[in-house]
Parts: C-alpha cells; structure tokens; sequence
C-alpha cells in the first residue's frame, strides 16, 4: 500500500384536488355547473367522451407522460397561482415561472456553484500529491520491477482513490453539481405538458387561455404566427450559452465541441417554439429570462459571501463580463 493514500431521494397514488372555477367574462357556460376537475376536462388522449364509455388507452410513451402525477400537479401549480392572483393568463405564467425557479432551481443552482469552487480548490492539493504519488510509484517499481505499463496503472488507480477520499473529505463529489440538471429538466418537461394539457381544445380553461394573451400573441393556445417569442428564445438562450463560455480559460476539442452542439439545439429551438401553443414559448422564454437573470445574482461578490466560497473571486464581476463579451465579439 503505498503512503500517500494514508493522507488522506411525488408519492404515488397522488390526488389532484385543485378545482377549476368558472368566470363570467371568459367562459359564462361554468356559472352553472359545479366545479370541474382539470382532468375532468379530458381522457386520457385528451379526446371527449361520453359518460360511462372507456378511455381510450394513452397514445404511447408521449401521451402516458402527459397524463402523469407530476404533469397533473404543474397543471394545479398554474390554475392556482392564476384563480389566487386573479393576474391574466400571460402574467400568470411569467409570475409561475419566477416563483417556481426562484424557490427550486436557484438554490440548486447556488448549491452547485458551491461544489465547483470546493473541487477547484482541491486542484492544487491533488496536484501536490500526484506529484508525490508519482515518485513513490517510480521507487516501488524499481523494488518490484514493474513495467512502465504496470506503474502507469498503479498511478491511475491510487490517484483515483486519493481524489475520491479528498472529494468525501470535504463533500464535494462532481456529481453533486449535476443535481440541478436532474431537478431542472424534468420540471421544465413537466410544465411544458401541462401548458400544452391546458391549451388543448378539450381543456376546461382552453378558453380562458385564447383569451388570455396580449400584444402579438393574445390567444396562447396557438403558436406564436410572428415567430417573435422563438425568436427571442433563440436569442436569449444563445446570449447564456455565450456568458458560460466566457468563464472558460482554455477550452479543450471536446468542451469545444459540446459547446457547439448547445449552440446548435438554442438555434433549433426557434422553429420547435413557433409550432407549439405561445403558453409553452412564453414559459420558455420566460424560464430562460429567469435562467439568465439567475446567473447574474450568483456573480456577485454580496453572495459569493454568503455561500463562502473556498475560491476567490472578482469584485467586479459585471464590468469583466462585459469587457471579456466586448473583447471577444465586439471586434
């Protein structure tokens, strides 16, 4: 054994009880009726049917993922925030999407940037001891005559051990930092479904939401014809993607390589948000909007602070931003 290693989880079954209400102005029909459930609206497909007729099975994976507890339950998150804010559809949206990222994702988001700076200032101590791993490898090698093949396993095996003890040490494993993307992803489908469940001719609220935009996009279950929400997504996407890859220095082929791939599905964003309802572009673009604007907050020097942050960092954040963007694309 070599010395320097001595250095060293919704509940299933889950119930929607979230009503819909009827209103005067946009739809006189629910004055009369008893309150109807939002899954009351629609079959499993989303097809009418009769009373007592069976549902007609989900069409594929698509259509059981529509119909799932944690799409159901985005469909109450939005019916409810807009009957208690009494705000139009389109600000109902927005305001949904602002608290939903502010109260899930921005912690995660935090979080993650506190296991990135704990693993970047492990880099030096990993590197001294790979330094002294390495000489203690030659030593050995030469006792037990080790060929240059062995030793370079037994370096690599070593090493991987000691980092990984380093990471539990200070609790900093790198799959830590993907926990954002585990909980951001599937939020972001599931709400996506829930607009599109909402928009459908067959829903309840369908006509609460083509009555409930403004400016260009004033019916929201039809997609955007002016292709101005894409467009903005597009931009507004690509505009993150670019700010990220600022806080790169020395980006490999491979880094190279997935950054152009990112950049490549924002482009193709644009046409998949002009042929869906303008509900699900506006949350996008709405959800990137607070994306964005999150990844300014966790830029400065006020919460670096708070979250001590083991790696120092610029007390100019925004002004190196914007010089870093002017030298690169304002040439």
């Amino acid at each position: 054994m070599l010395r320097v290693g001595a250095l060293l989880r919704a509940a299933p079954g889950l119930r929607r009880t979230e009503l819909l209400r009827g209103r005067s102005s946009c739809c006189p029909r629910l004055l009369c009726c008893a309150p109807v459930p939002v899954a009351a609206s629609r079959g499993l497909s989303g097809t009418d049917r009769s009373p007592g007729e069976a549902p007609a099975p989900a069409p594929g994976w698509y259509g059981s993922l529509s119909d799932s507890a944690p799409v159901h339950l985005c469909e109450d998150l939005l019916v409810s925030v807009q009957q208690l804010s009494g705000l139009p559809w389109w600000m109902s949206i927005m305001a949904a999407t602002l608290t939903v990222r502010t109260a899930v994702t921005l912690p995660l988001a935090a979080y993650q940037l506190l296991i990135v700076c704990k693993v970047e200032a492990l880099q030096a101590e990993i590197s001294e001891l790979a330094k002294r791993l390495r000489y203690e490898v030659l030593v050995r090698a030469k006792e037990r005559g080790w060929t240059e093949k062995q030793s370079r396993f037994q370096f690599k095996k070593n090493l991987r051990r000691i980092v990984s003890q380093l990471y539990i040490r200070d609790n900093c494993h790198p799959f830590k930092a993907s926990l954002l993307v585990w909980v951001q992803l599937p939020l972001w489908i599931s709400l996506s479904l829930a607009l599109r469940n909402l928009s459908l001719n067959q829903s309840a609220l369908q006509e609460e939401l083509a009555a409930g935009g403004a400016l260009w996009f004033s019916d929201l279950t039809v997609p955007d014809s002016t292709w101005i929400l894409p467009v903005c997504l597009g931009l507004t996407n690509l505009l993150i993607v670019e700010v990220f890859s600022l806080q790169r220095v020395g980006v490999s082929g491979v880094q190279r390589l997935v950054l152009n791939g990112i950049r490549g599905f924002c482009v193709l964003m644009i046409p998949i948000a002009a042929v869906v309802p303008s509900s699900m572009a506006l949350y996008w673009f709405t959800s990137s909007l607070v994306g964005f604007s999150h990844n300014l907050i966790l830029r400065s020097p006020a919460v670096h602070k708070i979250l001590r942050l083991p790696t120092r960092r610029s007390e100019t954040p925004y002004r190196d931003l914007l010089s870093a963007f002017i030298s690169k694309y304002g040439k």
